[in-house]
């Protein structure tokens, strides 16, 4: 069920109705929206009558929710939710532009990369420092050391650190450096690691499960706001099909059916979608005219002697040329993205 506060409900009254359903044994969830605040109540097995909250203070409506992801839906809040970094929005007029290398290698492989992306007009540097790989023998990234070196990146470009948590474990080190976490492909269903990331109040950056519906994508980011973060944003980064052509095939369609189903803002990973940097451009582009609120590129000085995904990364100078394109297709959509660094 959802409780819909009236423009002028006060504090006093969303309080009253958050400690209204406490003591019936559920959780409440204040979402707060652009002309009123939702309550939001999850814990429940059965239905609960509207008429409970009806008649309380600065209540509007008590509103039953049909879908089972009660949060990130649209019932649960109108407008587009904007998710705060530090001060940069994902989800608002600018795109979010997200860049760097699959894994952190070197000091001098991560600076020169967050340099380039910088300056071509990113303000978010992607890395692994964990590295979750199909096979065990393959590069797991640098872990603790990777870190390290994503903080020393931030301290001296101001960019943003986007970095992967590959488990509960890892999540403690993870979270002491990254301003978004994000939640890979293969943790999609990872229900443990969805709530602890929940118990934080760092935005997540929650990826697409290889076999996922839209459906589980969004009960997935529940498990996560149903733990009190409410700074979700999704990721596009498609999906295993018949066609081997492709690492994936990217799911441009998700993005206007979820921008349909819920408020949350959604991204596109166009190099894990195509797994060649020769459809990265191609894809970027498609994916801002689709809606995106942002894109994630895979970005690395050297791509030939990548220890991971470097046949799918772009380099420095072909990057530039992408978000030169990318600026002329979001004017077009009413979207922008920040200037070069003169």
């Amino acid at each position: 069920m959802l409780i819909l506060m009236k423009s002028e409900a006060t504090k006093e009254d969303i309080l009253r109705v958050c400690q209204k359903i406490e003591t019936m044994g559920f959780r409440a969830h204040e979402i707060p929206g652009a002309q009123r605040t939702a309550i939001g109540i999850t814990g429940n097995q059965g239905k609960i009558d509207p008429e409970t909250f009806a008649t309380m203070s600065g209540v509007e409506q008590a509103i039953p929710v049909t879908k089972p992801y009660k949060l990130a839906g649209r019932d649960a809040r109108k407008e587009n939710s904007e998710v705060s970094v530090g001060g940069e929005i994902i989800g608002g007029r600018e795109l979010a532009i997200i860049a760097g290398p699959c894994s952190v290698e070197s000091w001098d492989q991560l600076i020169t990369t967050a340099r380039a992306v910088k300056d071509a007009g990113a303000k978010f540097l992607r890395g692994g420092a964990f590295k979750p790989r199909t096979s065990p023998y393959t590069f797991q990234g640098m872990k603790e050391e990777g870190l390290v070196l994503l903080r020393e990146a931030r301290a001296e470009t101001g960019l943003k650190i986007v970095t992967e948590v590959k488990d509960v474990l890892t999540l403690s080190a993870v979270s002491q450096v990254a301003d978004v976490i994000q939640v890979g492909a293969r943790n999609m269903s990872n229900f443990s690691l969805l709530e602890a990331v929940g118990e934080l109040r760092t935005p997540v950056l929650l990826k697409r499960g290889i076999s996922a519906t839209i459906e589980e994508l969004l009960m997935a980011a529940e498990y996560i706001l149903a733990k009190g973060n409410l700074s979700v944003i999704l990721c596009e980064r498609g999906i295993r099909t018949f066609e081997p052509a492709t690492r994936n095939t990217l799911d441009l369609s998700a993005i206007p059916v979820v921008k349909k189903l819920s408020h949350l803002p959604i991204m596109v990973d166009p190099s894990h979608g195509v797994g060649m940097w020769e459809g990265v451009t191609a894809m970027s582009l498609a994916a801002v005219a689709a809606g995106a609120d942002g894109i994630m590129v895979e970005v690395h000085p050297n791509p030939s002697e990548a220890l991971s995904d470097g046949y799918q990364s772009l380099k420095p100078e072909r990057f530039k040329d992408l978000l030169e394109k990318v600026r002329r297709v979001a004017e077009v959509v009413d979207r922008s993205v920040g200037a070069e660094v003169a």
